[in-house]
C-alpha cells in the first residue's frame, strides 16, 4: 500500500512529535514475525509506554533529521519495527526481550542520547533496570542507615528495661511477703 504525499506528510509530523518527546530508538528487524507475534509485541509496548510503529525507512530518515536519533539513520535499513519511548531503557528492554523469546525479531539498533548503538548497545540498555526499580533501590538504601539506626536504638533501650525490671520485680517480691505478713488472720 503505497501513500500519497498528503498521507507521508501527516506520518511525517505524527512520528517527529513522538521523536521530540522520546529519549530512546530501538530498531528491530521483524520479518518472519506472524501477526499474532507482532500484536503480542504492540501490546506489551503500549503497556510499559514505547510508542511501536513500523514505518518506511525513508520516512523515518526524514522524521529524525535534525533530532538527537538522526545518527541511528544509516542503521534504518531493511523492514525494520522502530520503538521510541519518553523512559530511557523502556523501548530497548521491549524490544530486546521480546526478541529473547522470538528468534524472528532481530535487534538491529538504536540511539539513545545523540548516540548510535548498535545490538549490543541496546541489549546492553535494555539490562539496566527502569526508573521506578531504581528509584526504589535508592530508597531502600537510604532507609537502610536510619532503620539499623532505630534497631541499634530499641536493643539499647530493652537492655536498659531489663535490669530495671529485675529490680522491680524483686522488690515487689518482698513487699507482697509484707503485706501478706501485716494481713489479719482469718
Amino acid at each position: 500500500m503505497s501513500l500519497n504525499r498528503n498521507e507521508k506528510a501527516a506520518v511525517i509530523t505524527d512520528v517527529s512529535a513522538q521523536v521530540a518527546r522520546s529519549q530512546t530508538l530501538a530498531l528491530a528487524e521483524y520479518r518472519g514475525l506472524t501477526v499474532e507475534h507482532l500484536n503480542k509485541l504492540r501490546r506489551e509496548a503500549r503497556d510499559k509506554g514505547v510508542y511501536l510503529h513500523v514505518l518506511k525507512n525513508t520516512l523515518a530518515r526524514r522524521a529524525v533529521a535534525g533530532t538527537p536519533f538522526d545518527v541511528a539513520s544509516e542503521s534504518m535499513v531493511g523492514p525494520l519495527i522502530y520503538g521510541f519511548s519518553e523512559d530511557a531503557v523502556a523501548a530497548a528492554k521491549v524490544i530486546a526481550d521480546f526478541a529473547k523469546g522470538n528468534d524472528k525479531l532481530i535487534v538491529k539498533g538504536g540511539a539513545y542520547a545523540g548516540k548510535a548503538l548498535n545490538a549490543d548497545g541496546v541489549k546492553s540498555l535494555a539490562a539496566i533496570p527502569s526508573k521506578e526499580v531504581l528509584l526504589a533501590q535508592l530508597l531502600g538504601l537510604m532507609q537502610s542507615p536510619i532503620s539499623r539506626f532505630a534497631r541499634v536504638l530499641a536493643a539499647i533501650a530493652e537492655q536498659r528495661a531489663e535490669p530495671a525490671a529485675a529490680e522491680a520485680s524483686a522488690t515487689e517480691a518482698p513487699a507482697a511477703d509484707a503485706v501478706a505478713a501485716d494481713a489479719p488472720a482469718a
